[in-house]
């Protein structure tokens, strides 16, 4: 069975960054999944800093010093992207999901086997925001961080350079100019 994969897009939204490149489903990415398969795929793709888990964390969050993969080695699991009304993706053994950073995520449901294992571009370390503990101020510093973080060279699912990310839109053509502009402002905090 060949890889599928899905495309989604977001744009910032209240106070989530999101991205303006696609979150990435690979269906069927690592064929019946399995612990050292996934970690293994992944890092022949130069996605490192692995680790492994039973799902992903159970509330709303997202990451602004890196992109993250998350291949799923056993089970199933429903996991909500785009903030807490955004989307829900279910996501089954030997799939790989790429999440760029700014975009939130929250598992909401999982088989009692679910097991998943993660990973990101060059081993490159990440941070933590939490939805529910965002201030002004925290979401425009993840913003910039977010807007400076280059595309991975390669797709931690097909191994290929990221088209789906180079092809992206740039700032300017997905009309985020006033979005960018805003990180600057403080007339709202003065």
């Amino acid at each position: 069975m060949q890889i599928k994969t899905e495309q989604h897009w977001s744009t910032p939204k209240g106070m989530l960054p999101n991205s303006r490149f696609p979150l990435l489903l690979h269906r069927n990415a690592v064929p019946g999944g399995g612990e050292d398969a996934v970690q293994a795929h992944l890092r022949s793709n130069g996605w490192y800093n692995n680790w492994r888990y039973p799902g992903i964390y159970t509330y709303h969050h997202f990451h602004s010093t890196t992109h993250e993969c998350l291949g799923c080695a056993r089970g199933w699991m429903e996991v909500v992207v785009f903030g807490e009304d955004g989307i829900s993706l279910h996501i089954a053994a030997g799939d790989i999901i790429v999440l760029p950073a700014g975009v939130s995520h929250c598992m909401t449901g999982n088989s009692d086997d679910i097991q998943m294992v993660g990973g990101y571009p060059e081993g490159r370390d990440w941070d933590n925001v939490q939805q529910a503990f965002l201030t002004e101020d925290t979401r425009r510093q993840a913003a910039k961080r977010i807007m400076m973080l280059p595309i991975p060279a390669r797709d931690p699912a097909t191994g290929q350079p990221m088209h789906h990310w180079i092809d992206a839109p740039s700032s300017v053509d997905a009309d985020l100019n006033n979005h960018r502009d805003s990180l600057d402002d403080d007339s709202d905090h003065q």
